[in-house]
C-alpha cells in the first residue's frame, strides 16, 4: 500500500508540476502527517522532491526529473479505454488522433492485459444525449475548441433567447451536457455559458489571452449548472398527490426538483399525502410543469397557480368538449 501510495505522490507532482500536503493527502486518501513521513523517506532514497515555502508553495520534482513506469494495472489499463468516446472525439476532429493512440497503447500492454483493453471496448458504452433527443453537432465547435487549446480569443455572433449579440470571448473550456456541448467563455472579467450550437459565426483571432489561474472548468460547470436549475425553479407549490401522482412526480421530475421535493409522510383516507414542490418562474410554467401529472395531482397554494391551472384545465375541456360535439 505504501509503496503504490508513493508511486501515486510522484506520478501526481509530475503531471501537476507542484502540489501541497494536504492536496496530495486528499489525492491519497491519507492524512497530511502520512504524507509527511512518505516524502521524508522519498528524500532519503534518493528522489529530488523539494518544498517551496510560502502561500503559493507545495512539493515538486527536480525540473526533469521523470517517473518511468513500465506497465500499468488491469484496472487502469481498462479504464483508459473505457474512458474513449468515439463521438465527442469525431465532433471535436480528435477521432483519428484518438484511435492512432489506442492503437499504440495497445500494441504497449502486455497481452494478458490487451484482452482485458478489448473486453472494456466490447461491453461498455456510452451515449450521451438524453432519451428521444439526438446529439448536436455544431458548426463552429472544432474552430472553438482549437482556440480553447491555443488559448487565443474568438469572436462570436452569437443567438440568444433575448436578441442577437457579437462578443469577443476567451473561450476556458467546453463541456459536453445531454448531448448538446456548452462553452466557458470568458468576456471582460466575468465568466459566462455559450450553447455551441447558438453560435451563428465564429472567427479564430490570434489575439492570446491570460487564462484565470484558479478557474476549474469542473467547479466552474457544476456552480453554474446549480445556478441555473435554481434560477429556474425559485418557486414552491403546495401540490395534493395521489398514490399514483407521487409515483409520477418522482418518475417525471428533473433531478433537482426530485432531491427538493418535501413529501409529507402522513396521508388522508383516500391515500393522497401534501407535497411541496420547487416550480418555475411564472404561474404559467408552474402548470405546464404540474399538467403532467393529470388528475392525480390538485394544486392547493400559491393561488395565482391554482387559478392558473384551473383556467387552462378548464380551456383544455372546452377545446376537446367542442371537438366531439362537431
Amino acid at each position: 500500500m505504501r509503496a503504490s501510495r508513493m508511486l501515486s505522490i510522484l506520478t501526481t507532482l509530475q503531471a501537476r508540476g507542484q502540489a501541497t500536503a494536504p492536496e496530495l493527502a486528499e489525492a491519497c486518501e491519507v492524512s497530511v502527517r502520512t504524507i509527511y513521513r512518505d516524502i521524508d523517506a522519498l528524500a532519503a532514497s534518493g528522489v529530488p522532491v523539494y518544498a517551496d515555502r510560502g502561500a503559493e508553495g507545495g512539493y515538486r520534482l527536480l525540473d526533469g526529473y521523470r517517473v518511468r513506469l513500465n506497465g500499468l494495472s488491469q484496472s487502469e489499463a481498462g479504464a483508459l479505454f473505457l474512458a474513449g468516446l468515439p463521438g465527442p472525439a469525431a465532433a471535436l476532429g480528435l477521432d483519428a488522433a484518438m484511435i492512432a493512440a489506442q492503437n499504440k497503447l495497445m500494441a504497449a500492454l502486455p497481452a494478458n492485459l490487451r484482452e482485458d483493453a478489448g473486453r472494456m471496448q466490447e461491453r461498455f458504452h456510452l451515449d450521451a444525449p438524453g432519451w428521444f433527443g439526438e446529439a448536436e453537432e455544431p458548426v463552429h465547435l472544432r474552430a472553438i475548441a482549437g482556440a480553447a487549446l491555443r488559448g487565443t480569443l474568438i469572436k462570436i455572433r452569437y443567438q440568444s433567447w433575448r436578441s442577437e449579440q457579437q462578443r469577443r470571448v476567451a473561450p476556458l473550456g467546453l463541456v459536453l451536457k445531454g448531448g448538446s456541448w456548452y462553452l466557458a467563455g470568458q468576456v471582460d472579467s466575468s465568466v459566462r455559458t455559450y450553447r455551441v450550437a447558438r453560435v451563428l459565426d465564429c472567427t479564430a483571432l490570434d489575439d492570446p489571452f491570460d487564462r484565470p489561474a484558479d478557474f476549474d472548468l469542473a467547479a466552474y460547470w457544476q456552480a453554474a449548472t446549480l445556478r441555473l436549475e435554481a434560477e429556474m425553479h425559485p418557486n414552491v407549490a403546495v401540490v395534493r398527490l395521489s398514490p399514483f401522482g407521487v409515483k409520477l412526480l418522482g418518475a417525471l421530475s428533473q433531478p433537482y426538483v426530485k432531491a427538493r421535493t418535501e413529501i409529507e409522510e402522513t396521508a388522508d383516507a383516500d391515500g393522497w399525502c401534501i407535497a411541496r414542490v420547487p416550480t418555475g418562474k411564472t404561474s404559467w410554467h408552474a402548470a405546464a410543469e404540474l399538467l403532467r401529472l393529470g388528475p392525480e395531482a390538485e394544486v392547493l397554494e400559491p393561488a395565482d397557480l391554482r387559478e392558473k391551472m384551473a383556467e387552462m384545465t378548464q380551456a383544455m375541456a372546452a377545446r376537446y368538449g367542442a371537438a366531439q360535439k362537431a
